[in-house]
């Protein structure tokens, strides 16, 4: 995997971080970040010693979405055609993200605005600070609302009444409101955050890999089948989880009375 260039990027124990690193511009995309993330969270599945991703941003923004003089007015100029084939690019990045079996974990430290939101939504786990304000905001600027798998995804997260009310004004709701709807899992102070990121991915990252990929893809698989389907396919991903060393592990260290060391 080569190292990226558009944004920042270190593993440690088992956790890769992405920093999204334009703090002057509020850590706004460009296309060549768009391809970046998308080839680098493709390429995240097969790095063995990668257990758990985070993806946070410098300055006072986790990241406001596309950026106004490098995407949005290269856009005038291009064709439907053209434009077309940025959409789909974009939506690449939440594919290439929701393919991932391996937790990713959204570390927000400031304003989430557009593509970022979309971005912390597809997200396995979003850890805010107080000051991560939030708004799925296209609709503000003549778009549909519905971008980037947030239609799909946002009334799954939250219900279809509050995402219906996000994607229709675009407008900004606070860090604790993002809480109280189910948007955030978790709202720390600023200086809080980095600490309780590393010890949540840490957590993730020391933790059963196999089973955790399998519950993201039944969650992926699950997300618009029916009951009996659902039964079925949980009742295979835990046969399958039966069959591996970590299933046995898990059981030795509770009968032994310690702390399980999975694969």
């Amino acid at each position: 995997m080569d190292q990226p260039t558009t944004f920042l990027f270190e593993r440690t124990d088992g956790v890769a971080t992405i920093t999204l690193n334009r703090p002057e511009r509020l850590n706004a995309l460009t296309f060549e970040i768009y391809r970046e993330l998308t080839d680098t969270f493709y390429a995240l599945r097969h790095q063995k010693d990668v257990r758990a991703v985070v993806i946070t941003g410098t300055g006072r923004a986790f990241c406001s979405g596309g950026d106004v003089n490098d995407i949005i007015a290269q856009l005038f100029q291009r064709d439907m055609q053209e434009q077309l084939e940025f959409t789909r690019m974009t939506c690449d990045l939440i594919r290439s993200m929701r393919a991932l079996p391996k937790p990713i974990i959204a570390s927000l430290n400031g304003t989430v605005a557009g593509a970022g939101a979309c971005i912390a939504l597809a997200s396995d786990i979003r850890l805010a600070s107080q000051d991560a304000k939030i708004a799925f905001l296209f609709v503000r600027v003549g778009l549909s609302g519905a971008d980037m798998g947030a239609a799909f995804l946002l009334p799954r997260v939250i219900g279809l009444a509050k995402a219906t009310e996000l994607l229709y004004t675009g407008d900004f709701i606070s860090a604790d409101e993002a809480k109280s709807v189910g948007l955030y899992n978790q709202v720390v102070s600023g200086d809080k955050l980095s600490s309780v990121t590393r010890e949540f991915a840490a957590r993730l990252a020391a933790g059963p890999s196999f089973a955790i990929a399998r519950t993201k893809e039944m969650v992926n698989r699950e997300l618009d089948v029916d009951l009996e389907t659902a039964l079925e396919s949980e009742a295979q991903a835990q046969a399958i989880c039966m069959q591996h060393p970590d299933f046995r592990e898990a059981y030795s260290a509770f009968v032994e009375k310690r702390k399980p060391h999975f694969e």
